[in-house]
């Protein structure tokens, strides 16, 4: 069936369209309340198909490149959001937006439940009526939880009360010892108190600290003080600072979003009980085809997808959309409760848009000055990417004769190593090309919740390349990757003294750079960080493996006892563990009593 007979077969139903050009790359995917209204909207059928001349310029531009289409239905538009959004994190089509999933906000929470209670931090929500969730926090939760045990003498540690005596910390005048009946619970309550007055108010617990910090300093104890004072600046730091005050204790969640014709940025600002308490942004690289509405419903849907343990009633945005009643029913059905999105016109709500706005022009402004002439523009012209990359992730493997195979996956992202968003991988393959498919293909199987980078940089020539480019295509990813590799020389890799000799590997193009280039030596950097990664993770499971091993080499405990034992209790890990009547469960007194020596005598 071509584009036409699909176009007019289309079903009067709500769901999801994805546009194809003439090589069969996933040009754009949309969603739609019904189908046939929409997509056929795009086009005109006389005298022959071709793109509406009602389209906007750039809509009309993405149209013309389409050959194909195909759609999958839904029971209801709430149904088709949730859907399209999932597949444009997997798929990466060339003209959508693609928003990484934010990283879950910490939350402090208090379970009242408990006689003395602790404050804890947790990026789950914990289901229970006796939890009291504080947040979200966007950055510096743990300083802000530490200032506060710093200030207020709470139970410092969960194992504290199960002791029973009064331990260090109340020596050191942190804990008033309820373990030993030293304060009661309505005493108690009162510091737990005071701990949450803290939690939202900065500048009291910057003020307190302020003191102890000076304390400690008069006291000689420079290293406590310096702690402090490192305390107070990140809690110091804060992206949007706002001097309104809220007459009521008001909860609301605000996204305000700005463009240039390249980069968007998207605030949130998060207010609890009248107060302002964290904000976040995120920069987009946007295509010719974004709309200030599609970076709207990306974020919020991407926010709100995922589990939060408050939402408040009122949301806030800075400009009027066309789909708030879509996203007020999604977010109202996914959490069973009535929202209202609003755009503030009057009062101190508008106010607070106002300062959202001008942070988020002031936030672009300082991106431009950041990446113009960067390395990232650079590599795009010398890469002919189609977009400029900002998201990294290198790809190597290490093994030896066979031994521990392993693979590693580094990220850059935000101008450094993003350590957080590292993977390790045990492999099965045997030989450097197996092992590479092996965690590609891991990789893009998770692209659904870790959504893939702008840019794969792989530790090889042009096959294990080849190699990426098959697997991304196969699972439908549009996905950038490039390859380095060491320049061979008489079949061997080529390494200069002062330097490597490297090639960078495209789809179409091969360089040879000099070592001074600046592109090369990032492009080295990652690689070098993937190998790192790789060596470490292979010398820790090869010292894991030789240790595993060393069973073989008990006198009278052969390779048959060795898989009885790993059958029976799972891990050698369990079988070093195993007390001697343990073992005898499974092999005979004198290979119990051999395995239990061996060990003791090996710790």
């Amino acid at each position: 069936m071509n584009l036409e007979e699909k176009l007019q077969n289309l079903p009067n139903q709500a769901g999801i369209y994805q546009y194809f050009d003439k090589s069969g790359k996933l040009l754009y995917i949309g969603k739609a309340k019904i189908l046939k209204n929409r997509v056929k909207s795009y086009f005109k059928f006389t005298p022959t198909l071709q793109p509406s001349p009602k389209l906007a310029p750039r809509i009309f531009k993405m149209i013309s490149e389409v050959v194909n289409m195909n759609y999958i239905v839904v029971e209801n538009e709430n149904d088709a959001l949730i859907l399209e959004n999932s597949l444009i994190k997997q798929l990466k089509p060339k003209y959508n937006i693609l928003l990484r999933d934010d990283k879950t906000y910490p939350y402090i929470y208090l379970d009242t439940k408990d006689d003395f209670p602790r404050l804890e931090i947790t990026r789950k929500v914990l289901r229970g009526s006796s939890l009291k969730y504080f947040g979200p926090f966007s950055s510096g939760a743990k300083d802000l939880l530490d200032s506060v045990y710093e200030i207020v003498p709470l139970v410092q540690k969960k194992s504290c009360m199960k002791g029973g005596k009064a331990c260090m910390f109340y020596q050191i005048d942190r804990c008033l010892a309820p373990c030993e009946g030293k304060i009661s619970k309505d005493q108690y309550s009162i510091l737990i108190e005071k701990a949450l007055n803290l939690i939202n108010n900065k500048s009291k617990i910057i003020e307190e600290l302020t003191k102890k910090m000076e304390l400690y300093s008069s006291q000689f104890r420079f290293e406590d003080a310096m702690k402090l004072r490192d305390r107070i600046q990140t809690i110091s730091k804060s992206q949007i600072k706002s001097t309104l005050d809220f007459a009521k204790d008001e909860d609301l969640d605000l996204f305000c979003v700005e463009q240039t014709e390249s980069k968007a940025v998207i605030v949130k600002m998060f207010i609890r009980g009248g107060k302002l308490i964290s904000t976040s942004h995120n920069y987009i690289n946007i295509t010719e085809i974004t709309t200030i509405e599609e970076i709207y419903k990306t974020a919020m849907i991407n926010y709100y997808n995922s589990d939060i343990p408050f939402i408040p009633s009122n949301i806030l945005i800075a400009h009027k959309i066309d789909i708030i009643e879509e996203l007020e029913q999604f977010i109202g059905d996914r959490y069973s409760k009535k929202v209202n999105i609003k755009i503030p016109q009057i009062g101190i709500k508008s106010d607070l848009i106002k300062v959202a706005l001008s942070n988020t022009k002031e936030l672009l402004k300082l991106e431009k000055i950041e990446n113009n002439d960067t390395i990232y523009g650079q590599l795009q012209q010398l890469l002919e990417l189609d977009k400029t990359p900002t998201r990294f992730e290198c790809y190597d493997n290490s093994q030896m004769m066979g031994q521990a195979k392993v693979g590693a996956m580094i990220v850059w992202d935000e101008n450094r190593f993003y350590k957080d968003d590292y993977r390790l991988y045990n492999l099965e393959a045997n030989d450097e090309y197996g092992q590479m498919r092996e965690m590609l293909t891991r990789r893009v199987e998770r692209f659904e919740s870790n959504p893939a980078p702008d840019l794969w940089v792989i530790d090889g020539g042009k096959t294990l390349l080849n190699l990426a480019y098959d697997i991304v295509n196969s699972a439908g990813v549009n996905l950038e990757i490039v390859a380095i590799a060491k320049e061979k020389i008489d079949a061997k890799a080529h390494r200069a003294k002062g330097g490597a000799k490297d090639i960078i590997y495209t789809k179409d193009h091969i360089f040879k750079l000099e070592m001074s280039d600046k592109r090369l030596q990032f492009l080295q950097r990652l690689r070098d960080e993937a190998h790192r990664s790789a060596i470490g993770f292979h010398k820790k499971q090869k010292r894991k493996e030789d240790k595993q091993i060393s069973l073989l080499n008990i006198k009278g405990i052969g390779e048959a006892k060795v898989k009885k034992l790993l059958n029976y209790f799972g891990t050698f890990e369990t079988i070093q563990n195993s007390k001697f009547d343990e073992l005898c469960e499974v092999v005979s007194k004198k290979d119990a009593m051999l395995i239990v020596e061996y060990f003791q005598n090996n710790k």
